[in-house]
């Protein structure tokens, strides 16, 4: 059985990779000045054009044309220990069980804003709101279960912003979105790998053992294109009191791209009567192939498949209030509806079929055209975040702020593709004027999360565990953010 992966948003939920920062597979890295308060009162503030994201009913608010470019570089690790797994025969794998997984990536973002009159104004702007990435090493204990995860969407938008009177401000945005994803993980042949050389050989009766079993990968791939939205409102009621509300559309999307295993067993019901292959353990069991004399195995096998996937959509509430010339503070709420995500479903999209033939079938995931499947029920979540803005100088301001930032996925659905949990963020940052043109913006956070117990296990279409697959293990997560933006005025 293959068993079911992901090549999308969430779909692959990784480790601690890109998905430590931020709840299930969603970035909030898209503007440095954002994340010093730890996007509190993000949409609410003024600050610059990265607006164009996160509230384009703002951009009535700032003047002239302005560019808004930078990064953010992440730098997280998970590691695992008392790591464990068994394989859908039965047997005990072995392999590596401590270890860690790093990543050490940037995001980059950029923004472009102007008027067209003193109502309405435009921008368009480049980012990633999805991304994942994880690579675990190739004799990890848990390899059945997970290998690379990797999946990054990247988003084009423009936008337009316009001035109802001088309290509040409407806008909308459309975001054109490319997504592409690998995940991958070597395959349980029912432990035929973990009989080892000794005792298939006794089987047999002859020296047939062949490695290439326990080299043998499953690998998806899959790309789509999918069109989204965002709305916004912006308004200062009173002075001082600026208050924002976004929606961002869910996207759906349509992956997809080949399926493929390497050295998967070639069964005596494959080759019977064929010349060149003998079955003495007969149809169910692995062929012999007589010109090497090992256990035969076929070096790559492809489907076409195809998989579902929707992006959730997110919901902000965000205020800014002034309390003296100098200081401020900021507050969000960021609800995001996952409860849409309740399952990954590889499904052959080949008028060719070969491995759902055997992936489908009743003993297996027990479901037409499956190759591959995961349950996942994640559940809406909320995103709290408190921050302040203390302007020092005419050109030094200082944000501080902190979240607590919901995990989507309960504990009986942890993977070692996503062990993670609740997350408290503590960010900083600073505003630096050079010029009357240029500033920069740096920003600095760290993550908190407490360890998490992974216990996963293989389930057919039906949700009933298949055979006794399964992974055990602890893990430690902990990740940091450094950012940097130029905001240029023209």
């Amino acid at each position: 059985m293959i068993r079911k992966s992901a090549v999308s948003l969430a779909v692959i939920s990784a480790l601690v990779s890109m998905s430590s920062f931020a709840e299930g597979y969603k970035l909030a890295e898209q503007s440095a000045s954002a994340m010093g308060n730890a996007y509190a009162g993000r949409g609410a503030q003024v600050t610059d054009a990265s607006l164009v994201f996160s509230n384009p009913a703002a951009l009535t608010q700032l003047n002239g044309a302005q560019f808004s470019g930078g990064f953010h570089y992440a730098h997280a690790k998970s590691s695992y220990s008392d790591a464990s797994a068994t394989s859908l025969g039965g047997n005990t794998v072995t392999g590596r069980t401590d270890g860690s997984n790093k990543i050490r990536k940037a995001i980059p973002f950029a923004f472009y804003t102007d008027k067209i009159s003193e109502s309405l104004s435009w921008g368009i702007g480049i980012y990633s709101p999805f991304a994942v990435s994880a690579d675990y090493a190739d004799d990890f204990v848990g390899r059945y279960f997970a290998n690379e995860t990797s999946i990054q969407v990247i988003s084009f938008q423009p936008a337009l912003g316009y001035k109802l009177n001088d309290k509040w401000s409407i806008g909308g945005g459309i975001s054109f979105n490319s997504t592409e994803g690998t995940l991958s993980k070597f395959k349980d042949h029912s432990g035929l790998c973990e009989l080892g050389a000794p005792t298939t050989n006794y089987l047999y009766g002859a020296d047939v053992y062949n490695d290439a079993y326990c080299k043998s990968l499953y690998q998806v791939k899959g790309d789509d294109f999918g069109v989204g939205f965002n709305l916004g409102i912006h308004g200062e009621p009173i002075e001082g009191t600026r208050l924002a509300f976004t929606y961002h559309s869910s996207v759906k999307y349509t992956l997809k791209g080949d399926s493929t295993v390497t050295n998967a067993p070639i069964l005596g019901a494959s080759v019977a009567g064929v010349p060149g292959f003998e079955a003495p353990l007969g149809a169910s069991m692995p062929a012999i192939n007589t010109s090497t004399g090992k256990l035969a195995a076929m070096p790559l096998m492809t489907e076409k498949t195809k998989l579902d996937i929707t992006t959730p959509a997110v919901v902000t509430l965000s205020a800014d209030q002034q309390l003296t010339d100098a200081f401020s503070m900021q507050f969000s709420a960021v609800w995001t509806q996952w409860s849409d995500f309740v399952s990954i479903d590889i499904i052959s999209d080949d008028p060719n079929p070969n491995m759902s033939l055997s992936t489908s079938a009743p003993q297996n995931l027990n479901a037409p055209g499956y190759i591959g499947y995961i349950p996942e029920y994640w559940k809406n979540t909320w995103a709290i975040s408190l921050g302040g803005t203390f302007v020092v100088q005419d050109n030094l301001t200082l944000k501080a702020g902190v979240m607590f930032d919901e995990n989507p996925i309960e504990e009986q659905y942890k993977t070692a593709r996503i062990p993670t949990d609740h997350r408290i963020w503590t960010n900083i940052g600073a505003n630096w004027v050079l010029s009357e043109k240029l500033s920069l913006d740096f920003s600095y956070a760290y993550m908190f999360m407490d360890s998490v117990t992974v216990n996963e296990r293989e389930y057919n279409r039906q949700d009933v565990a298949l055979g006794a697959s399964g992974y055990q293990g602890q893990y430690k997560n902990k990740g940091q953010m450094l950012a940097v933006q130029a905001n240029y005025r023209f």
